[in-house]
């Protein structure tokens, strides 16, 4: 099954890319490598703000990390034109607002890299970095990077 097939068995329609809220470009190529800059959480179109821990739990939060795997796909096709070129999703690094005790960053973060399993397949499997943050920019609670290889 292709991507765009596994993207429309999801649901999923992908959205243009989000205009830089500073001074940075949504994604840098070189040679065979594509980085995405980081995204925040959007709700609705705003950031999806809050602190894990505090007035998010980790479903909710897990459930925003899923909708910014989505935005990432949508700059992704932006960069390359077509996700079939995906060869690899080689990294995710996530940023989690959180709480000082809470712990379960690495579970809000599947929610990115089980939609970038559900997508690419095998081809989604990647390494990952989960932190917990004190504050991620417009109050955010999640923000999201990747960094994946192209054909």
């Amino acid at each position: 099954m292709s991507v765009h097939d596994r993207l429309k068995s999801l649901g999923i329609e992908l959205p243009p890319v989000a205009v830089p809220a500073a001074a940075y470009v949504p994604f840098v190529r070189t040679g065979n490598l594509v980085f995405l800059s980081g995204h925040i959480a959007r709700r609705d179109g705003k950031p999806w703000v809050g602190q894990l821990g505090r007035d998010i739990d980790t479903a909710t939060g897990r459930a925003a990390a899923r909708a910014i795997a989505i935005d990432l796909l949508g700059t992704l096709k932006a960069a390359v034109g077509d996700l079939e070129k995906v060869t690899r999703i080689v990294k995710v690094m996530s940023l989690v607002n959180s709480m000082p005790d809470y712990t379960e960053q690495h579970l809000v973060t599947n929610g990115c890299s089980e939609l970038l399993a559900e997508v690419f397949g095998d081809k989604g499997a990647h390494a990952r970095s989960a932190f917990g943050v004190a504050q991620i920019p417009m109050g955010a609670c999640v923000e999201i990077e990747l960094i994946a290889e192209v054909a």
